[in-house]
C-alpha cells in the first residue's frame, strides 16, 4: 500500500466522466465528473435520493453506466472476468448495514472473509486496532450495533484494500461507537488508503475528508476542503431566531441591511442569520426587532456548517426536507 507522499503524487484512484446511471426513465445520477485523489478521504454529501449510492455502487462495479467512463485505480469495469476480480481485490466495501451468519464468531467470521483474498492483513491485529479484538469468541448475534459496524469495517479491511467505500457506514451508531468507526477510517488514510464516504452527518464529513462534494439531483453542485465550503456563506457564525406566528417575512425585513448580517435565510417557523460576528450583531438585530413590532421566541448561535452550504445551493436540508 502507498504511503501518504507516494499516495498524493500518485493518479487518481476513482474518477469519473460524465457518468450517467439510470433505472429505465429515472436518471439517478446525471453528468456526474468527479476525481478522488489517492491518499485522501472524499466525501458525498446529500439528501436521500441525490444519487450518492448509486454512484458509489456504479464505482464498486455493481451498477452498470446508461453513459461515461469510470476508472478505479486506472482500471476499467468490463474488460473481463478476470480483470473485474483483480481490481474488486483491491476494494474494501462497508454498506450501511451489513448482514453476517448470527451463529458465526467474531473470529470465524474475519477467517471467512479473509480467505477470499489471496494476500491479506493479520486478523488479530486487524481486530485489536478496531477495539473489537476481546469479542473474538463472541456471536454476530449477540454484538451491539456499534460491534457490528466495526466487524463489517474489519472485514472491508481484510484483504488489505487500497480503496474503501463507505456508504453511510455509522447511520444509528451512538457517540462513542461512531467515534470507534472514524478511529478506523483515520488509520487506513494515515496508511495510505483512499476513502469515498457517504454520510449525513456533518461533524463526521468535517472530521474526516480532506475534501467533500454536495450532490443532490445526480450532479455535484460544489466540491472543495469543507473549511472552504463554509468560506463560501461569507460568514463564520450563525444566529438562528424562532418567531411568533407570522413574524417571519417581518422579521426578514427588518434585518436586512442590518450591519453585519450577511445573508438572511427562512427556515420554517424562523429565521437564519448569517452574520460575521455574533456578539456585534445582536444589538442591532434587538432593535430592528423592536422598530417592527417582532416578537422572538427563541435565539441561539452557533458556527456555519456544511449544512448551510448545503441548504444555500439547494434549498432542502440533508434530510431532504424543502
Amino acid at each position: 500500500m502507498l504511503n501518504r507522499d507516494e499516495a498524493a503524487a500518485s493518479p487518481a484512484a476513482i474518477a469519473c466522466r460524465d457518468l450517467v446511471v439510470a433505472y429505465g426513465s429515472f436518471i439517478a445520477v446525471n453528468g456526474l465528473t468527479l476525481s478522488v485523489r489517492r491518499g485522501e478521504c472524499f466525501g458525498l454529501l446529500g439528501p436521500n435520493g441525490a444519487g450518492k449510492t448509486t454512484a458509489v455502487e456504479a464505482f464498486e462495479g455493481l451498477n452498470r453506466p446508461k453513459s461515461g467512463q469510470i476508472e478505479i485505480l486506472g482500471e476499467s469495469w468490463g474488460k473481463s472476468p478476470a480483470s473485474d476480480r483483480r481490481l474488486r481485490a483491491r476494494l474494501g466495501v462497508t454498506l450501511q448495514e451489513t448482514q453476517f451468519p448470527e451463529k458465526l464468531t467474531v473470529w470465524e467470521t474475519l477467517r471467512l472473509f479473509g480467505s477470499f483474498y489471496k494476500k491479506g492483513r493479520d486478523i488479530a491485529a486487524l481486530a485489536e486496532s478496531l477495539g473489537i479484538a476481546h469479542k473474538r469468541k463472541a456471536r454476530v448475534g449477540g454484538l451491539s450495533g456499534g460491534e457490528r459496524q466495526r466487524l463489517a469495517l474489519a472485514t472491508a479491511l481484510v484483504g488489505d484494500p487500497e480503496v474503501l467505500f463507505l456508504d453511510e457506514p455509522t447511520t444509528g451508531l451512538d457517540p462513542n461507537a461512531r467515534r470507534g468507526m472514524w478511529q478506523g477510517v483515520e488509520a487506513f488514510v494515515r496508511d495510505g488508503g483512499t476513502v469515498l464516504l457517504t454520510t449525513h452527518y456533518m461533524e463526521e464529513a468535517a472530521r474526516l475528508c480532506h475534501r467533500v462534494g454536495i450532490m443532490d439531483a445526480g450532479s455535484v453542485k460544489t466540491l472543495g476542503p469543507p473549511a472552504e465550503l463554509v468560506q463560501m456563506l461569507g460568514a463564520e457564525e450563525v444566529i438562528e431566531v424562532s418567531l411568533e406566528s407570522n413574524g417571519t417575512e417581518a422579521a426578514a425585513q427588518a434585518v436586512r441591511g442590518v450591519p453585519g448580517v450577511v445573508r438572511v435565510s427562512e427556515r420554517g417557523d424562523g429565521l437564519a442569520l448569517f452574520v460575521e460576528d455574533a456578539p456585534t450583531a445582536l444589538p442591532a438585530l434587538f432593535a430592528a426587532f423592536s422598530a417592527k413590532n417582532v416578537t422572538v421566541k427563541s435565539l441561539s448561535t452557533r458556527k456555519a456548517s456544511l449544512e448551510d452550504v448545503f441548504i444555500h445551493l439547494t434549498g432542502k436540508t440533508l434530510s431532504g426536507e424543502a
